[in-house]
């Protein structure tokens, strides 16, 4: 069982670089090995980072419903997580994400594709604070 003090294991700094490289499905594969493991906060966080994952692979694949409502969903769930959680930074990941939705929302089904591509959500890390 990790807590968010901890350093983030090998598989999870995986799966960041899968997120941020634009490999959702990927990277929801990885998170999701990790997640069935954990309980508590650190759970809370895996889940959100994959719902975020699986909801940028939906909008990808024209999904509006998908991306949206998991957009949504992960972003409930990292709101129960701490600011910063096994060196990520997730009160950014939670901003990004609502932007991104917002403005899914606003484009609306038709014309989701030209999402900006600025405000596609990144997972970002922090230094370690002893």
């Amino acid at each position: 069982m990790l807590k968010c003090e901890e350093s983030p294991p090998g598989q999870l700094l995986l799966a960041v670089r899968q997120f941020n490289s634009r490999e959702w499905y990927d990277c929801h594969e990885t998170i999701e090995e990790l997640w069935l493991c954990e309980k508590g906060e650190v759970r809370n966080l895996l889940q959100g980072v994959l719902q975020i994952a699986v909801a940028l692979h939906h909008w990808r694949n024209g999904n509006f419903g998908g991306a949206v409502s998991l957009l949504a969903s992960g972003v409930n769930y990292l709101n129960r997580v701490s600011d910063t959680c096994l060196w990520l930074n997730v009160a950014e990941l939670i901003t990004d994400s609502d932007k991104a939705r917002l403005a899914l929302e606003e484009l609306g089904k038709e014309s989701m594709a030209s999402l900006d591509d600025r405000l596609i959500p990144v997972i970002k890390t922090v230094y370690a604070r002893e």
